[in-house]
């Protein structure tokens, strides 16, 4: 077998820093338990990575929008732990749940026949109060195909949690008044700024997603939170600029001065987006090196006179503190981590 060579971007997961940040969200949640949210490839670290260290640290819900992320988080969790955001919407899913033992998510009337119609069994149950994306509509709560399901866990979702705005409240209160009419073991309202807004929002399991992997939506979490995902990117090639050199498409940038260039195997293929340009550096050591010109699909240019000691192959850190980040580049925190491509070697 012929093994490929090393990769050229490479994406640390801090393991410790993962397992804290599940156990800080899990104590701000008090009584209730705090769940996981694994969608999208855990944000982008990757299933394999954080599913096992979210295990060890005690997390036992763990929450996938599609079906197709079913496979691949059965190899790090047992069936009974996973439950599908997305719901059946064909007679293919519930089946599928039933072979796999899967929990689904109903999120309306529909979904409930086909689960029902499938021999049913334990499911959750989404609410819509206010975010109007999936959930069944506070007018349909009451339907008596609702009242054959078996719920597992009643939840909503909060569409404003990481701002201070009276429609928190409005939908914490709606959820209390809904929750009487289902039969459920357990409620969930609270994702990850949920869990910040306090006690009243946590009910019995908390849904954290963001936080988990370092993002900090609401100031309360800044001291508890920590950074996970750390990208790396080697430096492919090293040149001398002259003034009115031109760097990069377009020739946005031009040297002013005698420079050093360093061109590094990062671009937008692997989420590094043009929204980086001009306001950018990536690092080495201490050294700063500020972006030049555009963002490439595979390689950016790096004004490295700083760093004077930088060869080619060597490793340059990609600034990912999360907050700092979005701030700096106009992403939200959710992107800049589930953009990350599959161009890096994730590792522990």
């Amino acid at each position: 077998m012929i093994h490929p060579p090393p990769r050229s971007l490479r994406l640390r997961l801090d393991g410790e820093s993962l397992a804290g940040n599940w156990r800080a969200l899990d104590r701000m949640s008090g009584d209730a338990q705090a769940g996981a949210a694994v969608k999208a490839d855990a944000y982008g670290i990757g299933v394999a990575n954080a599913v096992p260290v979210l295990r060890e640290a005690g997390c036992r819900t763990f929450y996938v929008a599609h079906w197709s992320e079913v496979g691949d988080m059965l190899q790090h969790a047992p069936a009974s732990e996973i439950v599908v955001l997305h719901g059946p919407t064909c007679p293919e899913d519930v089946e599928y749940a039933r072979l796999t033992g899967v929990r689904p998510v109903i999120n309306s009337l529909h979904q409930a026949g086909l689960w029902l119609d499938g021999s049913g069994g334990p499911c959750d149950l989404m609410i819509d109060t206010g975010i109007n994306r999936l959930g069944l509509p506070p007018a349909e709560v009451g339907d008596p195909l609702i009242g054959r399901l078996q719920v597992e866990t009643l939840m909503s979702h909060l569409a404003s949690a990481d701002e201070d705005t009276p429609q928190n409240e409005r939908q914490r209160r709606l959820f209390e008044e809904l929750a009487p009419l289902v039969q459920h073991r357990r409620r969930s309202l609270a994702n990850s700024a949920g869990i910040a807004l306090g006690p009243a929002y946590a009910f019995d399991l908390t849904r954290p997603g963001l936080s988990l992997y370092g993002g900090v939506p609401r100031p309360e979490l800044a001291a508890e939170i920590r950074q996970v995902a750390h990208p790396q990117a080697a430096v492919l090639q090293l040149r001398d600029l002259s003034p009115g050199d031109h760097v990069g498409y377009g020739a946005t940038f031009t040297a002013d001065r005698p420079m050093r260039a360093a061109t590094v195997s990062l671009g937008y293929a692997d989420g590094f987006l043009r929204c980086w340009a001009g306001r950018g550096a990536l690092r080495f050591g201490e050294a700063l090196l500020p972006l030049l010109g555009r963002v490439s699909m595979d390689m950016v240019v790096v004004d490295c006179t700083a760093a004077a000691d930088l060869r080619e192959g060597d490793w340059l850190d990609v600034p990912y503190h999360l907050p700092q980040a979005a701030e700096r580049c106009g992403l939200s925190q959710y992107e800049l981590l589930t953009t990350l491509g599959r161009r890096f070697q994730r590792s522990g």
